[in-house]
């Protein structure tokens, strides 16, 4: 059974900076693309990162890019999301998702929640001053 545990969340003021986790169970990230969605309160999810099992490859949404780095360090089974110059908008409940098992599990296929299998209960991130 695969179980997806993120970790990190806090309240960071806007301009910060914050680092949160997700650690992977029951699947190998040497065969499963992670990708990280965010959902603000009265909004629907968003998918704003993912990393490729397959080269490493990295995509970001228009919203995060160049602020946010996603890494699987050390080739281990967890994924990092590292955010920086964050601002309120960045407020919501974060995600760590897999896809579903398959011929194009390496691969980050697109942002779209009905393209992930697994997902972990979340972490919160609060950005406020």
């Amino acid at each position: 059974q695969v179980h997806l545990v993120e970790s990190g969340g806090g309240l960071v003021q806007p301009g910060g900076s914050l680092g949160i986790s997700c650690a992977v169970s029951g699947l190998s990230l040497d065969h499963y693309a992670v990708a990280w969605f965010r959902q603000a309160p009265g909004k629907e999810r968003e998918g704003i990162s993912c990393i490729s099992a397959f080269d490493g490859s990295t995509y970001y949404a228009d919203s995060v890019k160049d602020r946010f780095t996603i890494s699987r360090p050390n080739a281990k089974n967890t994924v990092n999301l590292q955010m920086n110059s964050l601002t309120p908008e960045g407020r919501g409940l974060y995600f760590c998702v897999t896809p579903p098992p398959g011929g194009l599990s390496d691969y980050c296929v697109d942002f779209r929640p009905e393209s992930f299998g697994s997902w972990g209960q979340g972490t919160q991130v609060t950005v406020s001053s």
